[in-house]
C-alpha cells in the first residue's frame, strides 16, 4: 500500500503528533480551571473539536498549535467557570470538586486487568498538591479571572501576555487578578501556620499552592488511625483524632442520601459518623489516594459510594470532604447499567 509523502504530508504528521501529544497538559490544566474531571474532559474535547474543524491550510498557519489548544481549551473553561457559578446556586447541598483517584485505582486503569494503555483522564491527571482537596476548594471562592490568571501563571507559568489573550484583559490586569488570587489563598492559611491550607513557597507546578506542613507518610497514618477508630465505632478516639473546629462537608448533588450544611465541631462530626456507622451494615472502608493525597473510599457491595479527602491541622484532621455524588465518582466505579447509576448504598450515608 503506498502512502502519500511530500513537505505538506510531513507538516500534517508533525503538526498532528504535536496536538496529540498536548493532550495530557491540557487536561492538567482545565481540571485546574474547573475542579471537575468530566468538564476538563468536555473542554479539551471542544478545544480538539475546534481544532479539526479548522481548514488544513488555516491549520499549518498556526505557529505553535499547542499553544493554540491551550488558549482555546482555557477560554471554553473561563465560559464555563461562569456558567458554573449560576448552576451551583441550584445545586442540592455543597458543592465539592470531583476527586480524582491515584494511579491504577480507576476502574479500567492499569490496575483495572486491562492490559493496555488507557484513555481514561484520571490517569493524565498530575498528582501534586495543586490538584489536593484543600486548594481546589480555595480555587473555588476566587471569580473566574481570577482562577485562570492564577492556574496559569503560577501554577503553569505561562505569561501575562499570554493570560492576557485568554481573559481578554491586559497583562497588568491579569498580574493583578492573580494577585487577588494569591491573597485568597492566603487568607485561607492556617493561623498557626501548620494547617493543610498552609502556602507553600516552592517552584514549579505547585509553587504558590495550598498544600500541608505535614508529609504523605503522617496523613496516612492519622487517616488510618481514623478508620480503625470509626469502624470499632470508637467515639473518644475520633473525638482525639479530630480537631475541635474541624469541620465536614458532603456532596450529595441531590442524588443521594448527604448531609445538606456542613458537620462543625470535632465531637459533633464523631457523633454523627457513629450514628451513620449503625446505618450502614456491610460497607467497607478502603485506604486510598485521594488528589494525590491519603484519603478514603466507602464501597457497598463492591461499588465505591463515597470518596472522602482529608485536610490536616497539626497533628489533627481539620476538613473531611465526603463526595457521594454518583456523577463524580465515575472515575472511581464502573456504571451499573445503562440508564441506571452505581449503586449508592445504604440511605441517607455520607461517610
Amino acid at each position: 500500500m503506498s502512502t502519500s509523502s511530500g513537505p505538506g504530508h510531513d507538516s500534517s504528521e508533525q503538526i498532528l503528533g504535536v496536538i496529540t501529544g498536548e493532550r495530557r497538559r491540557l487536561i492538567n490544566v482545565a481540571y485546574r480551571l474547573l475542579g471537575s474531571l468530566t468538564e476538563a474532559e468536555d473542554a479539551v474535547q471542544e478545544a480538539y473539536a475546534r481544532w479539526y474543524a479548522m481548514p488544513r491550510r488555516q491549520q499549518e498557519a498556526v505557529e505553535s498549535p499547542g499553544a493554540w489548544l491551550t488558549t482555546v481549551a482555557s477560554r471554553i473553561c473561563l465560559d464555563l467557570l461562569g456558567s458554573a457559578r449560576v448552576r451551583r446556586e441550584r445545586y442540592v447541598g455543597e458543592w465539592i470538586p470531583e476527586p480524582v483517584p491515584g494511579r491504577g485505582e480507576w476502574i479500567g486503569g492499569p490496575g483495572g486487568g486491562t492490559g493496555t494503555v488507557p484513555d481514561d483522564p484520571a490517569d493524565l491527571i498530575t498528582l501534586d498538591e495543586s490538584v489536593s482537596m484543600a486548594f481546589l476548594v480555595v480555587l473555588e471562592s476566587m471569580t473566574p479571572a481570577e482562577r485562570v490568571a492564577f492556574v496559569l501563571h503560577d501554577v503553569f507559568r505561562y505569561p501575562f501576555a499570554e493570560i492576557a489573550d485568554i481573559v481578554g484583559r491586559t497583562p497588568a490586569a491579569c498580574r493583578q487578578l492573580a494577585s487577588s488570587a494569591r491573597r485568597r489563598v492566603s487568607a485561607a492559611q492556617a493561623p498557626s501556620g501548620t494547617g493543610a491550607t498552609g502556602v507553600t513557597s516552592g517552584t514549579g507546578a505547585a509553587a504558590g499552592t495550598v498544600g500541608t506542613s505535614v508529609t504523605a507518610a503522617e496523613q496516612a497514618g492519622l487517616v488510618r488511625h481514623f478508620k480503625r477508630a470509626w469502624e470499632a465505632r470508637d467515639i473518644e478516639a475520633l473525638v482525639g483524632l479530630l480537631d475541635p473546629d474541624a469541620a465536614m462537608v458532603a456532596d450529595g448533588g441531590g442524588l443521594v442520601g448527604a448531609v445538606l450544611r456542613p458537620v462543625e465541631g470535632g465531637r459533633r462530626i464523631a457523633q454523627y459518623l457513629i450514628h451513620m456507622a449503625d446505618k450502614a451494615p456491610g460497607l467497607t472502608l478502603l485506604e486510598r489516594p485521594v488528589n494525590g493525597r491519603p484519603g478514603l473510599v466507602a464501597q457497598h457491595t463492591g461499588v465505591t459510594v463515597t470518596v472522602a479527602a482529608f485536610d490536616l491541622t497539626g497533628d489533627r484532621i481539620g476538613r473531611i470532604w465526603a463526595v457521594r455524588n454518583p456523577e463524580k465518582l465515575r472515575a472511581w466505579t464502573e456504571n451499573a447499567g445503562p440508564g441506571r447509576g452505581p449503586d449508592t448504598g445504604p440511605a441517607g450515608l455520607t461517610l
